[in-house]
């Protein structure tokens, strides 16, 4: 009689259990932030020339000489 193979059969193996595989779900929230951007305002003052004229008036006699001689200086 001829024999099966289930006769054969070995036994049933222990399982084996490998090293876990690691899977990684990313689950994204909101999350308020506040961002702050600084203003700085410069008030630039700058002095320009305006040009305010004025005249000084100076006034002074001169004798030119004179045709009669007795208006000279040196006769006074």
């Amino acid at each position: 009689m001829s024999r099966s193979h289930r006769d054969h059969c070995c036994p049933p193996a222990d399982p084996i259990v490998t090293d876990p595989r690691r899977i990684v779900r990313n689950f994204y929230h909101p999350q308020l932030v506040q961002v702050i951007h600084p203003i700085e305002v410069v008030n630039r003052h700058h002095c320009y020339p305006v040009y305010e004229h004025s005249y000084t008036c100076c006034e002074r006699d001169e004798f030119a000489g004179s045709v009669n001689p007795y208006f000279r200086r040196d006769n006074l």
